[in-house]
C-alpha cells in the first residue's frame, strides 16, 4: 500500500498531467482575443471600438455556452471511472444534439444582442460596425458549442494534449486571417473589425473539423468512438444534461457579467480609472487560467473516482486539487504584490494609470487565494454531478455581495447608509470583488466538505 506522501504525489502528478495541456490551450484561446484587440488597434480607433464592443457581447455568451456544455465532462468521467465505455458513445451523441440546439439558439441571441448598441449613444459608424461584427461572428457559435461538447468528452478520457495542439493551431490561424482581412493583404479587402469576426468564426469551424478528424484517427478514442452510427435526439437523455449544465452556464454568466458590469460602472470616472481597471483585470484573467485548468482537471478526476465507486478517493482528489490551486495562488499573490509596478509599466507608460493600476493589482493579489479556492471547490463539486448549489453560491457572491458593495464604496451614493464621504472609484469596486470572492470561497469550501464527507460515509 503506498504511503500518504506517495499517494499525494501520484495524485498531484495526475492532475498536472491533465491540466497543463488545458492551460496552454486556455492561454491560446485568450491569446485570440488579445490578438484581435492588438491588431484591430492598428487599423483605426473606430475599428478598435467596434471590435471591443462586439467582443464584449460575444465573450459573455461564449463563456455561458462553455459552462453549459461542461456537463459532458462529469458525465463521461463517471462512465470512464465505472469502465462503462460502451455507454460513452451514446452520451456523446446526445450531448452533440444538445450542443447543436444551444449553439443555434445562442447564434440567434448574438444577433439580437446587437440591438443593445442602439441604447449606448454610440457614433453611427461604430454602432454599424459593431453590429456587423456580431452578425458575422455569430456563425461561429454552433461549431463552438459542438467543439465544447467534444472537448468535455476528450478531457474526460484523459486526452488533453490534442486539445492543446488544436488551440495553438487555432491561435496561429486566427492571427493569419486577422492579418489578411483586417489590413487587406494577399488581394483581400481591408475589413478592419469585420476581419476579426471572420477569423474567429471560420477558426471555430476549423477547430471543430480538426477535432472530429483527430477523434476519427486516434487510437485513444476507439473504445468509445461516438460516430459508429446515426442516433436521433432523445429528450429523456438530453434533459438531465441540461439539468447539470444550465446551472454551470448561469454561474459562468453571473461571474463574467459581474466583471463586465464593473467595467461599465467604472466608466463614469474617466479614462484613467477605466484604463487601470482594464489592465489589472486583463492580467488577473491570464493568471486565473492556471486554477481554471486545475479545476477542469478536477472535474475529470473526481468524476472518475466516483464512477469507480470510491468516494473516499474522490474526497482525497478534491482537496488535493484545492491545495494545488491554493499553492499556486500564494505564489501568484506574492509575485503580483512584489512586481506590481513592473506589471503596470509593461502595459502603459501613463504614470497616472500606472499608479492606480498598482493599487488595483495589490487588491488583486489579495483575492488570489479566495478566487483560486472558489474555482477549485466549485469544479470539485461539479465532479459530484452537483451544479445548482455552486450556482446559487456564486450568484450570491457576485450579484448580492460584490456588486452592491462595489457600488456602495465605488460610487458612494448619498442615499445609501454609511456610504464613504467620497467615491472610491475603481478601488471601491475591487474591494467589493475581494469580499464577494471571499464569501464564495468560504461557502463553497463548506459545501464541498459536507458533500464529500456525506458521500464517503454513505458508501463506507
Amino acid at each position: 500500500m503506498p504511503t500518504p506522501a506517495a499517494r499525494l504525489l501520484r495524485e498531484v502528478r495526475s492532475i498536472w498531467q491533465l491540466a497543463w495541456p488545458m492551460l496552454v490551450g486556455q492561454l491560446a484561446t485568450v491569446g485570440m482575443g488579445v490578438a484581435d484587440v492588438a491588431m484591430t488597434g492598428h487599423a483605426s480607433a473606430t475599428e478598435l471600438a467596434a471590435a471591443a464592443l462586439g467582443a464584449s457581447v460575444w465573450s459573455i455568451i461564449q463563456v455561458t455556452v462553455s459552462g453549459t456544455m461542461m456537463s459532458m465532462n462529469t458525465l463521461v468521467a463517471h462512465e470512464v471511472g465505472a469502465a462503462r465505455f460502451g455507454r460513452i458513445p451514446h452520451l456523446v451523441r446526445q450531448g452533440l444534439w444538445k450542443a447543436l440546439a444551444i449553439g443555434l439558439a445562442c447564434a440567434l441571441l448574438v444577433n439580437l444582442a446587437a440591438l443593445v448598441f442602439d441604447y449606448l449613444s454610440l457614433e453611427a459608424e461604430v454602432n454599424a460596425r459593431a453590429s456587423q461584427f456580431l452578425h458575422i461572428i455569430s456563425l461561429g457559435m454552433p461549431p463552438y458549442a459542438l467543439y465544447r461538447a467534444l472537448y468535455g468528452y476528450a478531457t474526460s478520457i484523459n486526452q488533453t494534449k490534442p486539445l492543446m495542439l488544436i488551440a495553438l493551431g487555432g491561435l496561429a490561424y486566427n492571427v493569419l486571417i486577422n492579418w489578411v482581412f483586417i489590413f487587406g493583404h494577399w488581394g483581400a479587402p481591408a475589413l478592419g473589425a469585420l476581419g476579426c469576426a471572420i477569423g474567429t468564426a471560420s477558426g471555430l469551424w476549423l477547430m471543430l473539423l480538426v477535432l472530429l478528424w483527430w477523434i476519427r484517427r486516434a487510437e485513444a478514442f476507439k473504445p468509445s468512438y461516438p460516430f459508429s452510427h446515426w442516433e436521433g435526439p432523445r429528450w429523456a437523455e438530453i434533459r438531465p444534461m441540461l439539468r447539470l449544465g444550465l446551472p454551470i452556464g448561469i454561474t459562468y454568466f453571473a461571474e463574467v457579467s459581474a466583471f463586465g458590469a464593473v467595467s461599465l460602472l467604472v466608466a463614469r470616472f474617466g479614462v484613467v480609472e477605466v484604463g487601470a481597471h482594464q489592465i489589472a483585470l486583463n492580467f488577473i484573467s491570464l493568471v486565473f487560467m492556471v486554477p481554471l485548468s486545475f479545476g477542469i482537471a478536477l472535474i475529470t478526476r473526481v468524476g472518475q473516482a466516483l464512477g469507480e465507486g470510491d468516494p473516499r478517493r474522490a474526497r482525497f482528489v478534491s482537496w488535493t486539487g484545492v491545495a494545488m490551486c491554493l499553492g499556486f495562488a500564494a505564489l501568484s499573490a506574492l509575485a503580483m504584490a512584489a512586481l506590481r509596478w513592473q506589471i503596470a509599466a509593461a502595459y502603459t507608460s501613463d504614470l497616472a494609470v500606472q499608479a492606480l493600476c498598482v493599487e488595483l493589482l495589490l487588491l488583486g493579489a489579495l483575492f488570489q487565494l479566495s478566487d483560486a479556492t472558489q474555482c477549485a471547490t466549485s469544479c470539485a463539486i461539479r465532479g459530484y454531478q452537483v451544479t445548482r448549489q455552486p450556482m446559487l453560491i456564486q450568484v450570491l457572491a457576485f450579484w448580492v455581495v460584490a456588486l452592491p458593495v462595489g457600488i456602495w464604496l465605488g460610487w458612494a451614493p448619498a442615499w445609501l447608509p454609511f456610504a464613504p464621504p467620497a467615491p472610491l472609484g475603481a478601488r471601491g469596486f475591487w474591494i467589493g470583488l475581494v469580499l464577494g470572492l471571499s464569501v464564495a470561497a468560504i461557502l463553497l469550501s463548506f459545501a464541498l466538505f459536507r458533500l464529500a464527507r456525506k458521500r464517503a460515509h454513505l458508501i463506507h
